[in-house]
Parts: C-alpha cells; structure tokens; sequence
C-alpha cells in the first residue's frame, strides 16, 4: 500500500491554466512543489474560479476536501479566503496579492512587478518612435495601478515627455476583448504594447501589425518570436516550496511577503528583438534595482494632476505602493471610479 501523502496542497486560480500567463505561471509554481516533495505532497487545484460569492464556494470545498495548506492566488479572492480561513482553523491559508490576515491561520504574498515594469518603460522608451506605448489593463486595483505607474516612470527616465494610454478591459482573461484593446491602442498611433491581463492576444496582434510588445507573467516568446522585448516572468514555486515545507515542519506561521527581483520572485525573460545598447541599459536598471541601491518610486515624481508626489530623493513607502489609486504624469487616461 503506498504511504499517505504529508500534505494535501491545493490551489485556486483565477484563469484557465493554459492562459500562457498568471495562472499558467502559479500552476508552474504547483509542478515545482510536487516535483520536490515527490509521494509527500498531493496536489489539488481549480482553475477559472470567478472572484467573489464563487469563489468562497470554491475554496470552501477544497477545505472541506482534506486540503491542509490552499493557495488562493488572485486579489479578488481576498475576502471569500479569509471567510473561509474562519471556518477552518487547522487549514492554512495563503492568499496571492492581498493585504488582509484577519485569522492566524491566513498569510499573504506577493511580487514586485513594478520592478519589472520599470525596466520595461526603460526599454519601451529608447525603442518607441512615437513616444507612446499601449498599457492594456485589467482591473484598477493598486498592483495594476502601481504597475502602469512604475512603467511610466522607467520610460520618462529616458524621455520626460513619454506618456502611455491606458485601455481598461475589465478581465484578467479574454482573448477576444485585450485583442481589441490591443488594435484600438495601436489604431490610436501607440507602437510598443504592453499588458496586465493574462492571455497572449496582445502578442499575437503585435506580431501582426509589426509592433513590439513585452509578455505577462510568463515568457510568451514563442507567441511572438520576432515581437517579445522582454516579459515580467512570475516564480511562484520557491515560495510555494517553502510553505510547504514549513508546514511539514511545525513551522508554519503568518507572515506577510513582498519579494522582487532581490528575491527571485521577479525574473525577467531574455532581453531580445532590440540593440545591443537598449539591452545593457535593461540590465543595468535590473542589476540596479536587485542590488537595491534603487528604488522605481524614487523622488521627484509629480501626480497626474501636476501636485508634488515625492519631493527629490524620497522613497514611497511600500503602504502607500499597496494602497495606490493615483496615476503619475504622463499617464493618458483617468482611472475608473
């Protein structure tokens, strides 16, 4: 009879796992889990979980299944985990993005994708002939609005007056609406394309109208081989790895984590389709930035509305970075209320 797993470890995604993107990086993240514990670890998950009242619903039925630690990986799934987490005392909850611990059973985690993006403005900025990039947008939550923001910042580093029109498509996953915010943002003369939704629509159509474009979450290179400057690739499995084996310690405690570049939870896909000199300008910024002697969100930074932000030389503090609702100068549109 083969021996019982340690522990059950389940997950919940809020796309499909073959979106190419955030929940096909988070189920990578799975495949590194079981492949390091082995016969330890018994893995469950659900993909394409809508946020909110089906959510609860979902993540209360894997706490009902036997699961011991459940990773629910999307914002919106915020306060259905913590619902839960109240329900079941002796299951650990770990949710991806959020800010709310209200059982000692629930701790949160997250990346710096700002990191990423700014290197990304930088890059956008020595390439962009029209001194415009496309951002297409998920929701107006602060991890979005925190990651326009940084990428403007990046590319006003090279250009001051580079701005970036913003599309809003109101999902994380739909191929069929980020590829027409894509065509409508290139149709309004943008030639980079950038994205925080999770398919490789943008890409596609990139690739199809001649522009440059920069992936999400994943390396989507081979949906744009000649069209991919660089992508925002999300390792989840070290961390992942790490609360598991916590948990099969009797160590496991609530904690908050924000890990970055300086941590490996920020990893940036090969830097291609671009001059030898925009290349070492990336780097230099992400060698900058993992060495921590720099900060995106450094003064003097203006908001949009003109008002000084950050006076020369300051550093945002990471509560006002997780509660941001503004948008810098330089960004061309107003955020949705």
């Amino acid at each position: 009879m083969a021996a019982q797993a340690a522990v059950k470890g389940c997950w919940v995604y809020v796309g499909p796992i073959g979106d190419f993107g955030y929940s096909y990086q988070h189920h990578q993240g799975l495949l590194q889990a079981k492949e390091k514990f082995g016969d330890e670890l018994e893995t469950s998950y659900l993909e394409s979980v809508p946020e909110g009242a089906d959510a609860e619903r979902a993540i209360e039925r894997l706490a009902r299944s036997g699961c011991n630690i459940i990773f629910t990986t999307s914002f919106g799934f915020m306060d259905a985990t913590n619902k839960v987490a109240g329900k079941f005392p002796d299951v650990k909850f770990e949710h991806a993005t959020g800010y709310k611990r209200e059982h000692p059973n629930v701790s949160t985690y997250n990346s710096r994708f700002y990191e990423g993006r700014y290197v990304q403005g930088i890059i956008a900025a020595k390439l962009s002939k029209a001194g415009v990039a496309g951002y297409i947008a998920s929701f107006p939550i602060p991890e979005v609005v925190m990651g326009i923001n940084a990428f403007v910042l990046g590319a006003q580093s090279v250009n001051p007056d580079f701005k970036v029109k913003v599309v809003w498509a109101n999902t994380w996953f739909d191929a069929g609406k980020e590829a027409d915010a894509a065509k409508a943002l290139i149709d309004q003369g943008v030639d980079i394309i950038t994205q925080h939704t999770d398919s490789t629509a943008p890409m596609q159509v990139a690739t199809e109208r001649g522009i440059k474009a920069f992936g999400q979450a994943s390396d989507m290179i081979k949906f744009g081989p000649e069209t991919q400057l660089t992508s925002i690739v999300d390792d989840w499995g070290p961390y992942y790895i790490e609360r598991i084996q916590a948990l099969i310690d009797g160590t496991w405690k609530q904690q908050d984590v924000w890990g970055g570049m300086k941590e490996g939870h920020v990893v940036m896909a090969p830097y291609t389709n671009m001059p030898d000199d925009v290349k070492k300008a990336a780097e230099e910024a992400e060698a900058k930035i993992k060495s921590g002697s720099f900060n995106p969100f450094t003064g003097p930074i203006k908001k949009q509305d003109g008002s000084e932000w950050l006076k020369d030389g300051e550093v945002a503090e990471d509560g006002v970075l997780l509660g941001m609702n503004f948008y810098i100068q330089g960004v061309d549109d107003q955020l949705p209320q």
